[in-house]
């Protein structure tokens, strides 16, 4: 890997570079609606997950004995949570060097398959008073899979939306895969809550909850054949056609790049979760919120995040990924304890709560929009599904996917209510501070 981390070739924004074996062009917007439409599905379920995770709880792990942790059940469900995020890794380094080295379609349409299919079966699985001490376990097994497909899905849709964008909206393309994100996890929250409103709380604990996980299977599907839809690698090279030369293999350089990856997204995973997934169960187990009410309030905030990612990825396209991407991860460090000061208030005015909440997920659009380009620029193209989906499957796993069961821990043990405030306004300074090496010109280069 030649040049610092983060640093494009010079140049005009060119042609999409190959990828792996001789690829057929793709139209941009071919390429964006594949991309985006698995992403959509895969943070559909990541959605529907977290607001059920209370009920997960108490269908799928043993209830606290008397005397005991109160909160034991649900720390386990946030620990099958975690799993699946400690999984992504490896699916980054699998489904990555399957995109990288026979093409971005063939990995992308396996990763959605399994994804589909163990999110279905989640759906279908039996509970504790069913299958005993086994259903935990099958719960774990089937987060294990999803999370190995998770890891390989962001580095390849990424990938193929940023090397098919248009000369400068690479910001704007890679946009898309976050916005997806925040249609995936409203999604996900409006189909809890809609499930939970024409259903009593018997009712849904007993067996409604499967219904919103059954939906993946028919959105799964739809995105598989968006997917399928592809062009893949021309079953031959033309003779005439010289080969090209071969990249470098990875090295120190990649390492080195992974891991800068990992510290300038670290604040946006651990925001992006504490305020957009862990937020209902704090709510009602800190705050005494009612599940409707946590409901509410994670719509909003996911609301506030769908509405800024867009706009965050153009302007990205104009002035660069590190003022948009600093200036969230400031707000967030700076606002994330009167943010949940305000929450606490029993005479703060619900409109003044909500629109700190819209807020609160605003400033986290702010690094999930530039976010994907950004990394897709820090790796040339015979290693950018690995190294990119392998930073956002570290970053995940390590500062999202434990960010339930970290504070539901500290929140049990020290009584502190303040404690996703100092989560997610402490990794997102420590964030800034990777941010600021970032090139002012990396977003006007076209992709090595």
């Amino acid at each position: 890997m030649t040049g610092p981390p983060g640093a494009a070739a010079p140049g005009p924004s060119a042609a999409p570079p190959a990828t792996g074996p001789a690829q057929r062009a793709v139209p941009p917007r071919r390429a964006l609606l594949a991309g985006a439409a698995g992403n959509f599905v895969e943070w559909y379920e990541f959605g529907v997950y977290g607001c059920f995770a209370t009920v997960i709880a108490e269908r799928f792990f043993t209830p606290a004995a008397a005397g005991a942790d109160p909160a034991a059940p649900l720390l386990a469900a946030y620990a099958s949570f975690a799993v699946a995020f400690f999984f992504r890794p490896a699916g980054a380094l699998l489904f990555g060097r399957l995109a990288d080295r026979a093409g971005r379609r063939r990995a992308l349409v396996f990763v959605i398959a399994l994804m589909t299919l163990a999110t279905t079966l989640i759906g279908l699985l039996p509970d504790r008073a069913t299958a005993g001490a086994a259903a935990p376990w099958l719960l774990v097994l089937l987060r294990a899979v999803q999370g190995l497909c998770a890891g390989g899905e962001f580095g390849g849709a990424v990938a193929l939306m940023t090397e098919h964008a248009p000369p400068g909206r690479r910001g704007r393309y890679g946009a898309w895969q976050s916005f997806t994100v925040a249609l995936g996890l409203l999604a996900g929250a409006a189909a809890a809550a809609l499930t939970a409103s024409l259903l009593s709380p018997a009712a849904l604990s007993g067996w409604g909850w499967r219904i919103p996980f059954l939906l993946a299977l028919p959105l799964g599907l739809t995105a598989l054949a968006l997917r399928t839809a592809l062009p893949g690698p021309p079953t031959r090279t033309p003779a005439p056609e010289p080969a090209p030369a071969p990249e470098p293999a990875p090295g120190i350089g990649t390492v080195r790049a992974v891991v800068l990856g990992v510290g300038r997204i670290m604040g946006w995973s651990a925001a992006g979760y504490t305020f957009l997934v862990v937020l209902p169960s704090y709510l009602q187990s800190t705050l005494g919120a009612s599940f409707r009410e946590a409901l509410i309030a994670t719509t909003l905030a996911n609301l506030g995040f769908a509405a800024s990612i867009l706009p965050a990825g153009r302007l990205s396209d104009r002035v660069g990924r590190r003022p948009v991407m600093l200036a969230g991860a400031l707000a967030v460090a700076l606002c994330a304890l009167p943010l949940l000061h305000l929450l606490r208030d029993p005479d703060a005015a619900a409109p003044a709560k909500a629109a700190a909440l819209l807020a609160a997920g605003a400033t986290v659009g702010l690094l999930a929009g530039p976010g994907p380009a950004m990394l897709a620029e820090m790796f040339p193209s015979s290693v950018r599904c690995t190294g990119l989906g392998l930073a956002y499957a570290l970053a995940n796993a390590v500062f999202s996917g434990c960010a339930g069961l970290i504070i539901t821990a500290l929140t049990a043990a020290t009584g502190d209510p303040d404690v996703p405030a100092y989560y997610a306004g402490g990794l997102c300074a420590l964030s800034a501070l990777a941010l600021a090496g970032l090139r002012g010109d990396d977003h006007r280069g076209a992709l090595r």
